[in-house]
């Protein structure tokens, strides 16, 4: 259409008009006059709308489908990222209640065996002088610690103190092959040596060869003299074997240790040795054994089994009359002397 004054006169008629329609049709409402008109176009160009629908459709739907599947991923991405921080804050909790449970433990060794203790946490193990078997603790010098100090836990004997700095210290444990410490049998107060082997159990060298030994039998320490670098009493293991006496001056003994050395957490340093020897006082109780039920089957004979008895031996009680009666035999006897019989 060429842009001329009649063109544009004509689309300023058509605007007017538009106008005029629509101001009609809304003061009509309901009744407007051109309503007729309107369902008249609906049906005309319906279905060509709901086909313009149809093929529009899928693309809106892809499109709303990226737009709600960038909400979704964020929303995903934000549950991970809450379950991940729970995740962390539950295992911290779980670490913290696993700590909590060894230090009351250590603490009621330190208890019984009245020994005052510095708590320590493991913060390295082996250390740079070699491949012995050693953990480095995060309390030194500053911290009242020195040399040759015992360190147990709450399940027994770890190790002694080697080396000392200022905030750290490294510590031998008592399955290295250079570790010995004195020991004591329980209850039976055999004394010997017990030496590391990695890992496997401990050997311990009793100075009695003749000294009675089972599997089973547990070891405390000895101490030292000034109790260092070791205190009475603290739980070393127990007796996993006994090798057969050969009438040596010593007997051997494998010792499995009370202490876990690949799971140590949270230790303790005896700064302060007990004023007198606990003895056999910091062992764990002994499990008691579990009773073995006894089961006692007794047989009530019925009514009908007691007649089939009573029946049987009646017949056998007969058998054994007749049985019982005496039998007599005759048998020619020769009586006839020898000469008689060389006649």
């Amino acid at each position: 259409m060429r842009d001329t004054k009649e063109s544009r006169l004509l689309l300023v008629l058509l605007i007017a008009i538009a106008f005029a329609l629509i101001t009609v049709d809304i003061r009509g409402g309901q009744n407007s006059p051109v309503d007729g008109a309107r369902q008249a176009a609906a049906a005309v160009f319906g279905p060509i709308e709901n086909g313009v629908s149809s093929a529009v459709s899928p693309v809106g739907n892809a499109v709303s489908a990226v737009r709600d599947s960038g909400e979704r991923h964020d929303r995903l991405a934000r549950l991970e990222t809450e379950n991940a921080a729970l995740k962390a804050k539950l295992g911290s909790n779980d670490r913290d209640r696993s700590r909590l449970q060894q230090l009351d433990k250590m603490l009621k060794v330190a208890g019984e065996g009245q020994y005052g203790i510095k708590g320590a946490e493991v913060i390295a193990i082996g250390a740079a002088q070699g491949f012995s078997w050693t953990i480095t603790i995060d309390v030194g010098a500053n911290d009242g610690i020195k040399r040759d100090m015992t360190v147990l836990n709450g399940d027994g004997l770890v190790g002694r103190v080697t080396t000392v700095g200022p905030h750290t210290a490294t510590v031998l444990l008592a399955n290295d092959p250079d570790f010995t410490v004195g020991t004591r049998m329980e209850a039976s107060d055999e004394l010997g040596f017990s030496s590391g082997q990695g890992d496997r159990a401990l050997r311990v060298e009793l100075l009695n060869g003749k000294a009675e030994v089972k599997k089973g039998d547990r070891l405390v320490t000895f101490g030292s003299q000034a109790d260092r670098p070791f205190v009475p009493g603290v739980p070393v293991g127990t007796v996993s074997r006994v090798d057969p006496s050969g009438g040596g001056l010593t007997r051997t003994l494998y010792v499995k240790p009370f202490v876990s050395f690949t799971k140590l957490d949270i230790v303790g340093v005896v700064v302060e040795a007990p004023k007198k020897d606990p003895r056999d006082e910091v062992l764990p109780a002994k499990p008691k054994p579990t009773p073995t039920p006894t089961v006692t089957v007794t047989v009530t004979p019925s009514s009908d089994a007691s007649a089939s008895d009573q029946q049987a031996s009646d017949g056998n009680t007969s058998n054994d009359t007749s049985s019982d009666q005496p039998t007599t035999s005759e048998t020619p006897t020769d009586e006839s002397t020898p000469d008689d019989q060389q006649q």
